[in-house]
This record gives structure tokens, C-alpha cells and sequence, in this order.
């Protein structure tokens, strides 16, 4: 986003080694598990969210709590490690909050829930005033947030899933109603070992963005992950390979090219910018408890 960067960034890994709310689980019969509190920790070399970097390459701590009943509610708090400059001004932290209801229908798994995004200490003073082009008047004020409600199904090894958004689009002004289409798949290696692969497509509402060269972008784009996870009593350590197709190469000012570090008003102000959705390989190490 040439020098004034919008929120999005990176979650990476394969299959379990993913950050996701817990859910209820089912056994063989359909009856639902007992409920539990359970926590989760990890380290990851880079942190990508929708294939999008969030750290500026660096590494993230990540971690969370999720507590799920019986009945197939459950809740849960993740959080890790931002880079200021990935769209959250004087922010360091991401607080994601969720709640949902999973159950069976058939052999299907449903999902539905809210997930709210929360960056402490962030703030906006009139920003990214002219970057969405559908709305040159709109700015955004306060600190960055972001809301969705979310339904998937879970077929065998396969999951759909589609993430709406309530809000502007992690506070761009003017996109709300902004999706996210999301198909993964796991595979069982055996001998501890799973192969995730996901592809995802970021349905950005409303929006328009103009390049150094002249040339407009909706903000739309596709991501993909591949990877294998590998259980190693209880830890799960992982290596993936994650890209996209969004628009960043800084040498055209372009949406996804992010600075290491934002102003309030929504522009870069660090020394250094990259494209923030080129390819790399995640490494991360986990463990649940």
C-alpha cells in the first residue's frame, strides 16, 4: 500500500500448527465431548494473516485460550506480535476475541461465530485520507479494529469457510461488507506427520487504489499455503510455503507494499518497506495444553 499501509498481514502454518478457535469436538457416535479449557502457545519464524506479512519478516510469539461446552458453544483470546507498520499506528499487539457454535448435520461439521479484532494502543488521527478512491472524504479515526462473522463446513479432510466483515475492513475506510472466501484441506500422513494446503481469496468491498504509474487495484487478491506439521510428543513443529497474488511492489507504490513502522495518519514512516505479500517459508513450533 506504496507508503500508507491498511492493516492485513500473516498467519502462517499447516494444518494444526494453524491458530483457530477450538471447537467443540464430536466423537464417533455424534455426541459432543465433554467441556474443557485448553491453552495454546507458539513460536513462528514469520506471522502471516490471509498470506499477508504482519510481522515485517520478523518472529512472532503467539498464543491463546479456548474454552468450549458440551452443547457446542464455545469462546476463546488469541494474540501475537504485530509490526506497527503492517496498518496499526503506535501498535504492537493483535487480541482477537471469538465465540461460535459447532455441530454436526449429517457427516458434515458446521461452524458459525463473531470474531473481533482488537489492536491496544493503536491510533488513528484522520487516516488514509484519498487511499480508497471510492471515498476520498472518509478517514478513520480511533484505534484499528476489525469484525466478522463467519460460517464454514467441514467435509472429510476439506473445509469451506466465509468470513464476512461488519466493520471497515480493519478500519479502511468504506469497505464494509468486505469477504474472505477460505478452502483448506488436511491430510493424515501417519506417524504424527499432517499436510495442510489452503487457498483463500480476499473479496475487498468498495475500493480503489491508484499506483505511482497511474494504473487503479480493487485491493483484491488470492493467497495459498502448503505445509506438513509433525507431532513430536505434544509439540507440533511445522515448515510451510506461503504467497499471494496482491499487489506490492514498492518500487510502484503499490497497496501491499508495507513500511516497517506507521504514522497516526495512516503513511509510512520507516526506513524500510517490502512487498508484504511475496512468498517465504514459515517454520513455527507449538504446543497445546
Amino acid at each position: 500500500m506504496s507508503n500508507t499501509i491498511q492493516r492485513f498481514a500473516v498467519l502462517a502454518l499447516a494444518a494444526t500448527a494453524f491458530h483457530s478457535p477450538a471447537h467443540a469436538q464430536q466423537d464417533a457416535e455424534g455426541a459432543p465431548s465433554p467441556s474443557s479449557l485448553t491453552a495454546n502457545a507458539g513460536l513462528f519464524s514469520s506471522y502471516r494473516f490471509r498470506g499477508l506479512d504482519q510481522t515485517f519478516g520478523k518472529p512472532a510469539v503467539q498464543g491463546g485460550f479456548d474454552y468450549t461446552h458440551a452443547s457446542g458453544l464455545y469462546a476463546g483470546n488469541w494474540n501475537s506480535n504485530v509490526s506497527s507498520g503492517a496498518g496499526y499506528p503506535e501498535g504492537s499487539l493483535e487480541m482477537d476475541f471469538y465465540a461460535g457454535y459447532k455441530t454436526l448435520v449429517g457427516d458434515v461439521g458446521l461452524d458459525m461465530g463473531a470474531l473481533y479484532y482488537h489492536y491496544p494502543g493503536t491510533r488513528l488521527e484522520n487516516a488514509f485520507a484519498g487511499v480508497n478512491r471510492r471515498h476520498p472524504g472518509q478517514t478513520a479515526g480511533g484505534g484499528v479494529n476489525n469484525g466478522e462473522l463467519y460460517l464454514a463446513g467441514t467435509w472429510r479432510f476439506l473445509t469451506l469457510k466465509y468470513s464476512h466483515a461488519v466493520t471497515d475492513y480493519f478500519s479502511m475506510p468504506g469497505t464494509r461488507g468486505s469477504g474472505y472466501v477460505d478452502l483448506s484441506a488436511a491430510h493424515d500422513l501417519g506417524n504424527g506427520y499432517v499436510l495442510g494446503a489452503h487457498v483463500g481469496h480476499l473479496l475487498l468491498r468498495d475500493f480503489s487504489y491508484r499506483n505511482a504509474d497511474g494504473s487503479t487495484y480493487d485491493g483484491r487478491y488470492s493467497d495459498w499455503r502448503v505445509g506438513v506439521t509433525k507431532d513430536i510428543s505434544g509439540w507440533m513443529v511445522g515448515a510451510s510455503y506461503v504467497g499471494s497474488d496482491a499487489q506490492g511492489r514498492c518500487a510502484n507504490g503499490e497497496f501491499y507494499c508495507f513500511s516497517s513502522s506507521l504514522r497516526s495518519d495512516g503513511s509510512g514512516s520507516g526506513s524500510r518497506s517490502r512487498d508484504a505479500g511475496r512468498a517465504v517459508i514459515v517454520l513455527s513450533i507449538s504446543r497445546s495444553f
